[in-house]
């Protein structure tokens, strides 16, 4: 079956633009940092491009990163498909919590606020994609299972999803 036969999975464009929304904040507030960093003395990246010293807001990016690219807001690198799966992308999620919960009253108010408002869009974002999921499942375009279903009169192998409870399309 030709890749455009493939039943793909519709959910409507709004977690999309959402996560792209996020995804551009990000790069935005990573090239405001590059850009200070790099007018600080000693500031700037190596010669790799990767900036000399990381800190918490690094940490904080990198995990938030990784629960959009298991929300399906980025492709795989490898696959060129976007990859869903909401226990890897759960799992980066509470390590934010426990990361804000063990740093309660250590960090300072722009840090703080960061780290509390990923963590708000990121959970906010998973309850959205979870809900769309849910919904394809019930409407029966993808099976419990994490197969796909093929619209009815539609002739061929539906296919099988990716392991670990994830799904590409």
């Amino acid at each position: 079956m030709a890749d455009g036969d493939q039943p793909k999975i519709i959910v409507d464009d709004d977690w999309k633009s959402q996560a792209q929304a996020e995804k551009a904040k990000l790069a935005e507030q990573a090239a405001a940092e590059a850009e200070k960093s790099k007018s600080q003395p000693g500031g700037g990246g190596g010669e790799s491009g990767l900036p000399e010293e990381v800190g918490f807001v690094d940490l904080v990016r990198m995990l938030a990163t990784q629960s959009l690219m298991y929300m399906g807001a980025f492709p795989d690198p490898q696959t060129g498909k976007a990859m869903v799966s909401l226990e890897v992308a759960r799992l980066n999620i509470d390590l934010l919590a426990v990361m804000q919960e063990k740093t309660m009253g250590n960090l300072d108010e722009k840090e703080k606020e960061m780290l509390d408002g990923t963590l708000h869009e990121l959970r906010v974002q998973f309850v959205e994609i979870a809900k769309a999921i849910q919904q394809a499942q019930a409407e029966g375009r993808i099976g419990p299972d994490g197969t796909m279903q093929a619209p009815p009169g539609a002739a061929g192998d539906p296919g099988q999803m990716p392991p670990t409870g994830g799904m590409g399309f």
